[in-house]
């Protein structure tokens, strides 16, 4: 593992030894480019995977479709999510695709088993199987059809990277995010759309723009507000009960957007003003390297850079202790065996 792309990010205990190291790269951007800081390397280009859904539905807004659509801050905060396939989530994604004009059949996300509890247990009561609009990105898909009706473009096509659809949307991740279409890195995500692989600095940037649109035009500036307000009004949209995006949005109450990736992704934007009275809006982009599987290592992470920011109060950190940024570690019985805490800056 090169020592300048990755660097101890996350680190857990037993004992008096330190058992375990999530390594990894973090990246603090502001809406004029500013770097404010970094750990390990902050020209490490990774693939931005979910992360990527609030561009990805940038081009649709800009060009109005919500509008023509009637769709509510509620439907537009489900095409930028991870959502967690609950019973409302599907109703909302219905309630989409019946203005629209398409159905579950035009998607072409898969399924995938369901990992919220509740919602498992109810469809295994029903015995109902998991279908595409139960998939995590059946939002993002339907808002691309949405986009595909709105433009008269074909349907079945819509994922191929030289539809017009996903053409307008590498334009829109390379002008966020300050990078050439041509120097994005592309690749498959797990739901079959196409995704990019940019710079952490460059998807820092992104999203600290997407907070703070002031410097782009007058269309794209609205939609990126159309869309964080969305997302911070309803981020019960964006993940689900008990997740990490969601509760982090909660609890900033309209300051802080959130969006995980898979394989350790994870961005945050900062509104201006959230930090001090004339701050810039902010980007975070974080990578870990081993894939972060668990889900552990991101939420401390980037608690302790928002703690360290002075960008979360007391409180706010109080309000989200389960996920850290430091936190005991109990084995099976409930006894504290170590603890886990972040390995950077000043956070001992």
């Amino acid at each position: 593992m090169p020592a300048q792309k990755y660097a101890p990010l996350v680190e857990l205990t037993r004992g008096n030894l330190v058992e375990s190291v999530h390594f990894g790269a973090a990246v603090i951007v502001d809406a004029n480019g500013e770097l404010l800081g970094s750990y390990g390397d902050a020209r490490l280009t990774a693939f931005l995977r979910s992360s990527a859904k609030p561009f990805q539905a940038l081009p649709f807004i800009e060009r109005g479709g919500h509008r023509t659509f009637g769709l509510t801050p509620r439907e537009i905060a489900l095409t930028c999510a991870s959502h967690a396939g609950t019973d409302e989530h599907v109703r909302v994604l219905e309630s989409i695709q019946a203005k629209v004009g398409v159905t579950e059949g035009h998607l072409q996300c898969g399924a995938h088993p369901i990992t919220h509890e509740a919602t498992l247990e109810a469809m295994h009561l029903r015995g109902e199987k998991p279908t595409p609009n139960r998939h995590n990105c059946s939002g993002k898909h339907t808002g691309m059809l949405a986009h595909a009706k709105l433009r008269g473009l074909a349907l079945d096509t819509y994922l191929e990277r030289n539809h017009p659809i996903q053409e307008t949307i590498l334009q829109c991740v390379a002008e966020m995010c300050g990078v050439a279409p041509k120097d994005i890195e592309l690749g498959t995500d797990g739901c079959s759309a196409p995704n990019f692989a940019v710079p952490l600095y460059n998807a820092a940037l992104g999203f600290a723009r997407l907070c703070d649109p002031a410097g782009l035009s007058g269309s794209r500036a609205e939609a990126c507000r159309v869309i964080t307000s969305a997302m911070t009004a309803h981020p019960e949209m964006v993940a689900g009960p008990g997740r990490f995006d969601t509760l982090l949005m909660e609890t900033g109450r309209g300051k802080i957007v959130s969006k995980a990736g898979a394989e350790g992704f994870q961005c945050i934007g900062i509104l201006p003003g959230a930090v001090a009275p004339a701050s810039p809006g902010i980007g975070i982009a974080v990578k870990v390297s081993d894939g972060d599987s668990a889900g552990r290592a991101r939420p401390a992470i980037v608690l302790e850079i928002l703690r360290q920011l002075g960008a979360v109060s007391a409180d706010e950190l109080e309000a989200l202790q389960a996920f850290g940024p430091r936190k005991p570690l109990q084995n099976w019985r409930k006894l504290v065996v170590g603890e886990m805490r972040p390995a950077f800056g000043n956070g001992e």
